[in-house]
Parts: structure tokens; sequence; C-alpha cells
């Protein structure tokens, strides 16, 4: 029975940071993909960032050089670092879970991925 359970949003100002975590239970790390995904309110699903089972990450070019995937190996589990974060940046992050080692094609689809996790709030005013 996989789960996932996110914590670390909040409220930040524009350029402040903040920290995502994602623990997953019911799988390891050497098997699996993880990913962030996002939502705005009236808008699709997207994808933030993601990291394969072989240590490869991917970012979204709009997060790209402001967002890093932390990993704990002691853990599966996937931290998202956010700096210099914009209002735009504002939406409900999730973390997701594909039973792949890879990530699948970019840019990453929500249907390759089949545990979500229950979401976390990030406003940036």
């Amino acid at each position: 029975h996989v789960q996932l359970v996110e914590s670390g949003g909040g409220s930040v100002q524009t350029g402040g940071s903040l920290r995502l975590s994602c623990v997953a239970s019911g799988v390891t790390s050497s098997s699996v993909s993880m990913a962030w995904f996002r939502q705005a309110p009236g808008q699709g699903r997207e994808a933030v960032a993601g990291r394969d089972s072989y240590g490869s990450t991917t970012y979204a070019d709009f997060v790209r050089g402001r967002f890093t995937i932390v990993k704990d190996n002691s853990k599966t589990s996937l931290d998202l670092q956010m700096n210099n974060l914009k209002p735009e940046d504002s939406a409900m992050y999730f973390c997701a879970v594909r039973l792949a080692r890879s990530l699948g094609p970019r840019p990453l689809r929500t249907s390759d991925f089949g545990y979500w996790g229950q979401g976390t709030q990030v406003t940036v005013s």
C-alpha cells in the first residue's frame, strides 16, 4: 500500500524560500520515480520537478535555477527546495510516485504517476 505524506507548504513573501517534503511508504527509492506537480486555482496540474531512481533530475523551465530537488537517501522521499519564490508560484503542490525506474516522457505527465499525496499549499505574496 503506497502512501505519500507532504509537508512544508506555507505563505511567504516574494523572494522568499520554502522547502517541501514528501515521504513515501510502501515503496523503495531504487524502484520508483518521484515528482512534484502543482495546480493553481482554475488551472491544470503541471509538472515542477522530478527524480528517477537512477538519480537523474528534471525541472520545468519556469523553476530551473530557483528550485532544487533534495534527496534523503535514508528514506524514500523527495524534498523540493524553493528559492526566490514569485507570486506565480502560488499553487497547491502535489508529490507523486511512478512505479518505474524512469520518469517517462518530458514534460512529465500526471497520467504516468499512479500515486499522489494530498497536496500542500504554497502562497507567495
